[in-house]
């Protein structure tokens, strides 16, 4: 999955959003959803708020991060 960097205040971890388009089933139009990943990363530091990078599925870290980053 790709979407942006909303924080990067943690020490080992980012939060990203992702925006995945979907089809209302009633009215037939497409409305964006947006989530928040808690993902993990070496360092927090490197990432900037509004940079774009690409997640993957991982074992459960802690209680909330089961993603990594894969690349910027």
């Amino acid at each position: 999955m790709t979407g942006k960097v909303v924080s990067n205040k943690m020490n080992k971890a980012i939060v990203v959003e992702v925006v995945t388009p979907k089809m209302n089933t009633k009215y037939k139009k497409a409305v964006n959803t947006k989530k928040r990943y808690s993902v993990a990363c070496t360092d927090s530091s490197t990432f900037t708020v509004g940079q774009s990078v690409e997640i993957i599925s991982c074992r459960p870290i802690s209680k909330t991060i089961h993603f990594k980053v894969v690349e910027l």
